[in-house]
């Protein structure tokens, strides 16, 4: 659906927002400090501290590389971007099946996973299809469908080629680069699947969760994170998780630090807090034991400068040489994704076009809330 002068997008508040980012199962909203709110379905991750990121990305990346400068000066005209976990819906992947390019996607991925995807996509189980382990993949799959849907489409191939530049909010970011074959498919999943795996056993380890903020800036949300850290123990602490767009802020962390943040919310004039359906505190120091598991398995991946720019959910900057996008991909999962800064400095930059490729429509919407008259079209699958 082409969403650029959608009456519905244009209205979309603050509150349809923190719907539309919401996983589809068991949300729970903070029934103390907000009541009578109906959240729908949809879901996206989180991450850390912007400052601390840069820091911590100079840190384990070190200068910039010559090599990894071929992009600095980028002009983006046509953007694809790619959803993450949280976008996916049973019955996804049902249409695909229609363009031979795309259905063959989903064979290779059952060979590759040991199980039948498709089957899950379209038939669910709902709750199984939440899952991080196959969340992941369906919708790393399922992107990658959309794009061969829309190449069968008439000029579909000319759309493809205009594009400039690609970007993926966090899991998205894989697809992102299997689209500017930076990596093959079958390795792009091989990747995500680890990648899955190894969140829920970091997130199995320990007690964490997350959580929406709706209605503040981000400098709001970080004084609400402060006072929450104030009354728990550093077990417990939370970090701002997630920068989707202004108003829309997920927190990340122990489980006493999330409560402590749902209960303190509304004294901040939070508009509310929505808990995210996710396995865990994503995109922060509680993925640790993630990085090592993923670190040996990019260690053997053969990656590839990407043909077109790829922004990084890290430091919203792209990058080209190999090493630095393997070191990049092992941090992602415990730093934050700076999803905010990637839109508007695309904008910024002369964005004139971009296509959200796979299931939902979370990453249109952001979009819409940070400029409104963007043109931006939905390329289901």
């Amino acid at each position: 659906m082409h969403t650029s002068h959608h009456p519905l997008i244009l209205r979309t508040s603050l509150a349809t927002m923190a719907a539309s980012i919401a996983l589809p199962s068991s949300i729970s909203l903070n029934s103390s400090s907000f009541s009578g709110i109906r959240i729908g379905a949809g879901a996206q991750l989180g991450v850390r501290n912007f400052g601390q990121s840069r820091v911590s990305m100079a840190a384990s990346v070190g200068q910039t590389l010559q090599s990894d400068a071929l992009f600095a000066d980028y002009k983006p005209s046509s953007a694809f971007l790619f959803p993450g976990q949280g976008a996916q819906a049973v019955g996804m992947g049902k249409e695909a099946q229609s363009v031979p390019a795309a259905a063959e996607l989903y064979k290779k991925a059952n060979d590759i996973l040991g199980f039948d995807l498709l089957d899950v996509c379209i038939n669910g189980p709902k709750e199984k299809l939440d899952s991080t382990v196959i969340s992941q993949p369906a919708i790393y799959v399922t992107s990658l469908a959309a794009v061969e849907l829309l190449r069968a489409r008439e000029g579909g191939q000319l759309i493809i080629d205009s594009v400039d530049v690609t970007c993926g909010l966090s899991l998205g970011e894989y697809t992102a680069l299997a689209f500017a074959e930076s990596f093959s498919f079958e390795d792009g999943l091989k990747l995500v699947k680890l990648r899955g795996e190894a969140m829920q056993a970091a997130a199995d380890a320990a007690k964490s969760a997350m959580v929406s903020v709706i209605g503040l800036d981000s400098d709001k949300v970080q004084q609400l994170c402060d006072a929450a850290n104030e009354e728990v123990d550093e077990a417990n602490k939370v970090q701002i998780a997630n920068y989707l767009c202004t108003g829309n802020y997920a927190v990340s962390g122990g489980v006493k630090g999330i409560e402590a943040v749902e209960a303190k919310a509304k004294s901040f004039k939070a508009r509310m807090t929505v808990r995210l359906a996710v396995a865990g505190a994503f995109h922060t120091s509680f993925m640790e034991p993630a990085v090592s598991r993923l670190e040996a398995k990019l260690a053997e991946t053969q990656i590839r400068t990407p043909r077109i720019p790829v922004i990084s959910n890290v430091d919203a900057q792209p990058h080209s040489d190999p090493e630095t996008i393997k070191k990049i991909l092992a941090r992602q999962v415990t730093s934050p994704v700076q999803w905010e800064t990637t839109v508007k400095t695309l904008l910024g930059k002369g964005l004139k076009k971009s296509y959200e490729l796979g299931p939902g429509k979370v990453i249109a919407g952001i979009v819409k809330r940070m400029e409104r008259n963007a043109d931006i079209e939905n390329i289901a699958a």
